[in-house]
């Protein structure tokens, strides 16, 4: 059925016919995006103008008028109906009676409805005190009535608006400023919100508002295209929901991409964000030149008077070969020729960020259109360009988002096209896995002192996570695809062996300090064996704190760098020849002595609770944002059966998060008898205050002793609270580390984080009569990783049957 048909029936039906023609519209499968928000909004003015003329009975003076998204002919699916009553002010009983017959019809549709009654001085009067019912109006679209009446307010707010444009559009920036700050960038969220995020249709209407008032203009090539794909993607989540939602929520996400026709969620996050990037960029660019032009403006009367009306010329300042400063960019000299200097861009792009200077779009675009590419080997110099590009800070990120939007990274490294725009599903990470790149050699830069190769390290930390998007472990084909791009860029055989080691072991040094017990000189070893020389070891401890920072702050804290730095002394013993000694006990310390010796003498556990503090800064532990709050649980028991699930249950009953933990035996002082177990915790409440150390105790003795049914309780809960829909978490495993250590067996359980599973892990353990030695336990996000050095009941590592036989029946349990 023609749009012209589904109008004439919707004219002919009134009301219902409109509701049948919009329900059927919307069910072609045939017809989507611009098509179909065409023909909604083409559907819509023809019901309209029917009520309008049914309604007005001879009235004159009057018209209806679309602002808005419905001004432009863009309609989703659940959009507000923008509407203005424009009226000459001659007959307000009337024009009141005729905004009844109006607006009632569309409310009885349960159609949503933003609208306004006004006169074109009130229109405009109201334009100039509120900023968006201008916006609003300047894509004011005729509809029904007086057409004259509706011509001059859209002459009157456009001269309005371009007169006033050098005070309206800084409050403009400021307000799509703050926005931004508020929701986020859209290129980067999981659950973006398609609307108010930076770089999503509130950006890109802002643009239009900048191109009106012709004051500068964005760059256009890109921009509706990008445009479009937000509303069809918005089109799509509203038909999927049922609701007039802009957020693309986790849950919702397959079901938008099966809508568009797209392989999965990631395809459709990757074209989000692609479309956000370019919207983003030209809004950079588009505000920088507003900010240049009004400048200009404001300095000009003052140059023409001291230079007696001349035109003043801009002056040039040289930054490197071929690139000079102008107006605060940085542009291609006049003598430049792109075509005959293939590193003038990389050149050009380390001039602009060791000035901390924007380069140019004239200039991007002209090096990306005219350049040769680079021989391969590149020669030095650019790498020693690539090198200062990536170790000039954070003015790096907007001198490589400049280059990457006009195609000119993945021409210097085309490997860099399949970690592009990709998304990282993982709460622990907030950026894309390029632009997490770009963010770790920022960290990077900042470590360039404490490395004698810091342009092995910058390299590394652009290429630690090239081998996302590939089969398999990303560490293992980062390695690859390394020694590739190393050697096409020009580093010897010995560098590029380095940075090859770099990519392919950058989680080694933080998963084994969070995960293995440092006391094992198993683990020192082995850590030895793979980092292989002194000055590798150096640049993989500058580059594990440089990616965990440039991660999110769930990455990285002060524990995990002491734990990290510890682990680094130690594997640089070995290195220098220094054979790691038997692991002997570790000296308690005098509180830990303490408790010890009280839980003896009582026969029950004793605790203590510390407020947790940051250590002072050291230099290689500088100051950064504080730890999420957190407290100190101090735990010393008569060494028995059942003390970790005991521990961990009460925790979970009082709702108390396990962040980190420990587990260990403890040598008491000469003359004290009896065994001891220390756990030494870091835990924060859910919500709510922390409850007082006695009441844990006395649950802590209940639970020892049975009396505390701690399974059943943890199960009223949940039953009580039934869970919210949400991700799906991919299921637990569970596997043995193998030679981790001579004195134990090493199991490594990946979970996601829940309640109560250190007391569902700790019970299986004690089910499956294995004594665990130590243990190492982290949360990431919603993830959990703990490692357990289990022993049989004579202390002695499992057998391989045994162990294996462990980790099935873990996994069970935890899947069940």
């Amino acid at each position: 059925m023609t749009s012209t048909h589904v109008s004439k029936e919707a004219e002919d039906s009134g009301p219902s016919g409109y509701a049948a023609a919009r329900l059927r519209l919307l069910q072609e499968g045939a017809r989507s995006g611009p098509p179909r928000r065409a023909a909604l909004s083409e559907l819509t003015d023809d019901w309209l103008s029917g009520l309008f003329e049914a309604a007005t009975q001879g009235l004159r003076g009057a018209s209806l008028v679309a602002v808005g998204g419905y001004g432009r002919g863009e309609l989703s699916p659940r959009s507000d109906l923008d509407l203005l009553l424009l009226h000459d002010g001659s007959d307000s009983a009337a024009i009141a009676a005729l905004a009844d017959r109006l607006w009632y019809p569309v409310w009885d549709l349960g159609l949503a409805l933003d609208h306004s009654v006004r006169t074109p001085a009130e229109a405009r009067k109201t334009a100039g005190e509120d900023l968006k019912v201008q916006l609003g109006l300047l894509d004011a679209r005729h509809l029904a009535g007086d057409l004259g009446l509706t011509a001059g307010l859209r002459t009157t707010v456009l001269a309005d608006w371009r007169n006033q444009a050098p005070k309206r559009l800084p409050e403009l920036h400021e307000l799509c400023t703050e926005r931004a700050e508020r929701q986020g960038e859209l290129q980067y969220l999981l659950e973006p919100d398609l609307k108010e995020a930076r770089g999503g249709l509130r950006d890109a209407t802002a643009l239009r508002a900048v191109a009106a008032s012709w004051l500068a203009d964005a760059p256009r090539e890109g921009l509706d295209d990008a445009r479009r794909r937000l509303l069809d993607v918005r089109d799509a989540l509203h038909l999927a929901t049922g609701r007039a939602t802009d957020r693309l929520a986790l849950q919702e996400q397959d079901q938008v991409a099966d809508e568009l026709g797209l392989l999965d969620a990631d395809t459709l996050l990757r074209q989000v964000y692609e479309a956000a990037r370019v919207i983003s960029y030209a809004s950079d660019v588009t505000w920088r030149e507003v900010e240049r032009v009004l400048r200009s403006r404001a300095v000009r009367p003052r140059l023409r008077a001291m230079l007696g009306g001349g035109k003043p010329v801009a002056e040039r300042s040289p930054l490197a070969e071929g690139v000079v400063e102008q107006d605060g960019e940085v542009v291609l000299a006049r003598a430049a020729r792109p075509e005959r200097d293939p590193v003038l861009p990389l050149r050009a792009a380390a001039a602009a960020a060791q000035a901390g200077l924007p380069l140019s779009l004239h200039a991007v675009r002209r090096l990306a259109a005219t350049v040769r590419p680079l021989p391969t080997p590149w020669p030095a110099e650019a790498r020693e360009q690539l090198v200062t590009l990536l170790g000039s800070g954070t003015p790096t990120i907007e001198v490589w988002e400049a280059l990457e939007a006009e195609g000119l990274i993945t021409q210097l490294l085309p490997d860099w096209e399949r970690v592009r725009c990709r998304p990282q599903r993982n709460a622990v990470h907030i950026w894309t896995v390029d632009r997490h790149l770009i963010e770790t050699a920022v960290r990077a830069s900042e470590f360039a002192r404490r490395v004698s190769r810091p342009d092995l390290l910058l390299v590394a930390a652009l290429l630690h996570d090239i081998g996302k998007g590939w089969p398999g472990d990303h560490s293992v084909a980062g390695e690859i695809i390394a020694k590739d791009v190393a050697a096409r860029i020009g580093f010897d055989r010995t560098d590029v062996a380095v940075l090859a080691t770099l990519v392919r072991h950058h989680l080694l040094l933080v998963e084994t300090a969070t995960r293995r017990d440092l006391e094992d000189p198993a683990t020192v070893r082995s850590v030895a064996e793979a980092v292989g020389t002194q000055s590798t070891l150096e640049l993989l401890h500058a580059l594990t704190e440089a990616d965990a920072l440039a991660t999110g702050p769930a990455a990285w804290s002060s524990w995990r760098g002491s734990l990290v730095t510890d682990l680094v002394k130690r594997v640089a013993a070995v290195l220098a020849g220094d054979a790691p000694e038997e692991p002997e006990a570790l000296a308690p310390t005098a509180e830990q002595e303490r408790l010890a010796i009280e839980a003896v003498a009582t026969g029950s556990p004793v605790l203590s609770l510390r407020a947790q503090t940051e250590p002072p800064p050291t230099e290689e532990q500088p100051a950064g944002d504080p730890e999420p709050l957190g407290v100190e649980l101090l735990i010393a028991v008569p060494d028995q059966a059942g003390v970790l699930p005991a521990v961990a249950g009460v925790l979970a009953v009082h709702r108390l998060t396990v962040r980190t933990a420990e587990l260990r035996a403890l040598d008491l002082p000469d003359g004290v008898e009896g065994s001891v177990l220390l756990l030494n915790w870091r835990v924060a409440a859910e919500y709510g205050s922390l409850p007082q150390a006695a009441r844990l105790r006395a649950d802590l003795v209940r639970a020892l002793d049975g009396s505390l049914d701690i399974t059943g309780r943890l199960a009223e809960r949940d039953a009580a609270y039934p869970r919210r829909r949400g991700v799906v978490a991919p299921p637990p495993r569970v596997t043995v580390a193998p030679a981790a250590s001579r004195l134990a067996t090493v199991i490594e359980v990946r979970a996601h984080d829940a309640p109560g599973l250190l007391h569902r892990i700790g019970r299986a353990l004690e089910d499956a009569k294995v004594r665990v030695r130590s243990m190492h336990v982290s949360t990431l996000g919603a993830n959990a990783v703990d490692a357990f050095y289990v022993t049989g009941p004579e202390g002695a590592p499992l057998p391989g049957e045994e162990a294996a036989s462990l980790t099935r029946r873990l996994e069970e349990t935890l899947r069940g």
